[in-house]
């Protein structure tokens, strides 16, 4: 995610919640904050983002986010449900009416068969959605982070334009 790139979405985010009326909060795991941060970039953001949890550890995103204890050791940290839950998780201590959030794993280790470093699990949670999307991203460390952060925040503006993507 370049600077320009982040910052526009940023940019879109905030005039979309604005218009609405609507609020934020975010949930990160693998990126760390860049969703919170690309969003803060922008003056004015207090007006529509609350706040977010960097949840790095599995014991933050159980007793922080309240991501069940059985999805971590069924699932674990990286699947659909851990980031739905940490979206929920979210929105609850924040009381937004929006919350974003992503788990993976951002590489370069940390991957198996099953789950490949660059898999990441990202998850839009509001009164009208419920929503996770899988990808893998075949970039180094922080291109994945970036990839991951640049598109939590399109699917946020894709939901609130009414745009589905197949």
């Amino acid at each position: 995610m370049s600077q320009e790139t982040s910052i526009s979405e940023a940019k879109t985010v905030g005039q979309l919640l604005c218009a609405h009326g609507q609020t934020l909060s975010t949930a990160e795991s693998c990126t760390g904050g860049l969703i919170g941060d690309a969003i803060t970039d922008i003056a004015g953001s207090s007006d529509y983002y609350r706040g977010g949890v960097i949840a790095y550890a599995n014991e933050a995103k159980q007793g922080v986010l309240g991501v069940r204890p059985g999805t971590l050791a069924v699932l674990g940290a990286v699947s659909e449900e851990t980031a739905l839950q940490m979206a929920r998780g979210a929105r609850r201590l924040f009381g937004t009416d929006y919350a974003l959030s992503v788990t993976g794993i951002a590489g370069p280790g940390g991957g198996t068969r099953q789950k490949p470093v660059g898999l990441v699990y990202i998850a839009l949670v509001g009164p009208d959605v419920e929503r996770a999307e899988r990808h893998v991203w075949e970039g180094d460390r922080l291109t994945n982070k970036r990839a991951s952060a640049r598109r939590a925040l399109q699917m946020l503006i894709e939901h609130l334009r009414g745009e589905s993507r197949a």
